[in-house]
């Protein structure tokens, strides 16, 4: 599959036939199966499979737009290759009424929440145990662990190009609060709390307060949050201009038992609301 679709990325064609079409089906099964994954975790690293990326960015090019009819009030209209994804009780997931939507090729594991309104987008992976809140989006190509909290607003960004750039990726038992947005490949490693309000991108400097430096950039030009770290909102003093304060995520300290107990009292809580 993945010569096949490199091959056929790289050729763009004018017409794809049914033949093209036959693939991309298989190649979105194979995505919402979680055979294949847009990035995935190789010995301490992750790896970009760029050919998953490669696939999706064919399936906008042979799509049409269509009516995609929701309701009879309500119509869509969207390449008919990228539809909203359907689930069934089977699929062991929990899903609260109210306009959440998924398109295919998104895979969510069994065990996964989500609450109303949510959005999760092609090439996105989910795991078991996390919990999509409300007004969250999981961006396309984006990665999320086991057992992670996207609390309510939280913006997870996606990529599909360039092709080699790496998704955002959350990885296990991440705490990621209200109304935060994690952007432009940044890796946020297993354990991490990203505090309310917390805004992170490749361009935006991070401090360590505990380590006395700020965090360098990893070799894609984005940044890896260590694991465990504790991140709130922050400022730094303009160099060229005193008195003025520029936007800098701050790493106050490494999650103890303080921040555990406080991390499991909110999922605590939000197990019984919900």
């Amino acid at each position: 599959m993945e010569q096949v679709i490199t091959a056929l990325y790289q050729a763009k064609p004018d017409h794809y036939n049914q033949t093209d079409r036959l693939l991309f089906a298989g190649f979105i099964q194979a995505l919402e199966a979680g055979q294949i994954r847009a990035c995935e975790p190789v010995g301490t690293g992750w790896k970009v499979n760029q050919w998953i990326k490669m696939g999706i960015l064919i399936g906008f090019r042979m799509g049409v737009v269509v009516d995609l009819p929701w309701s009879q009030q309500k119509h869509f209209f969207d390449k008919d290759t990228l539809p909203e994804r359907i689930f069934r009780l089977e699929d062991g997931l929990r899903i609260v009424p109210g306009g959440t939507s998924a398109r295919v090729g998104c895979h969510i594991a069994p065990g996964v929440a989500i609450m109303p309104p949510s959005f999760i987008n092609v090439g996105a992976w989910v795991d078991s145990g996390s919990l999509v809140d409300s007004h969250a989006l999981v961006g396309s190509c984006a990665q999320i662990g086991k057992n992670v909290h996207l609390s309510a607003g939280a913006m997870i960004g996606g990529v599909l190009e360039p092709i080699g750039s790496r998704p955002v990726v959350i990885e296990d038992d991440v705490f990621v609060g209200g109304n935060t947005g994690i952007y432009e490949g940044i890796l946020v490693q297993a354990g991490a709390v990203i505090a309310s309000g917390t805004i992170i991108t490749a361009s935006t400097p991070i401090f360590d307060s505990v380590r006395g430096e700020f965090l360098q950039r990893d070799p894609g030009g984005s940044f890896t949050i260590p694991a465990r770290a504790v991140v709130v909102p922050g400022s730094r003093e303009m160099s060229k201009h005193r008195g003025f304060q520029v936007y800098c995520p701050i790493i106050i300290k490494y999650r103890d038992a303080k921040t555990d107990s406080s991390v499991q009292l909110e999922q605590d809580l939000r197990a019984v609301i919900d």
